[in-house]
């Protein structure tokens, strides 16, 4: 299993708006390409000195496979509308992580 990690720093005066985007339709819409099973968002709790409030968006995907159609297929035009959203108002970087054991 994979973990795609999205980390965004969301400046506070877009923070509101950015969070019901998030939690409205953004997300819905990476999870309604199918090739995630699932996705949860946690705020950072620790304050970054460049300001702004910090989120961790965590996609759960059954294959690396799955995760290289979404990036090819999928991910730039969605990466294209956050970006035209909150143009000049956040930073963001991601990280994949494989899954080794649960408990």
């Amino acid at each position: 299993m994979i973990i795609y990690n999205v980390t965004v720093n969301i400046e506070e005066s877009a923070q509101h708006e950015w969070l019901k985007w998030m939690n409205e339709t953004h997300i819905a819409d990476v999870l309604n390409t199918g090739m995630f099973t699932a996705a949860k968002m946690s705020k950072v709790l620790v304050e970054e000195q460049m300001g702004g409030v910090t989120y961790s968006i965590q996609y759960t995907c059954e294959s690396q496979e799955k995760l290289d159609l979404y990036t090819k297929n999928h991910a730039p035009a969605l990466q294209q509308e956050h970006n035209n959203k909150f143009q000049g108002k956040f930073v963001a970087f991601r990280t994949l992580m494989e899954v080794i054991s649960e408990f």
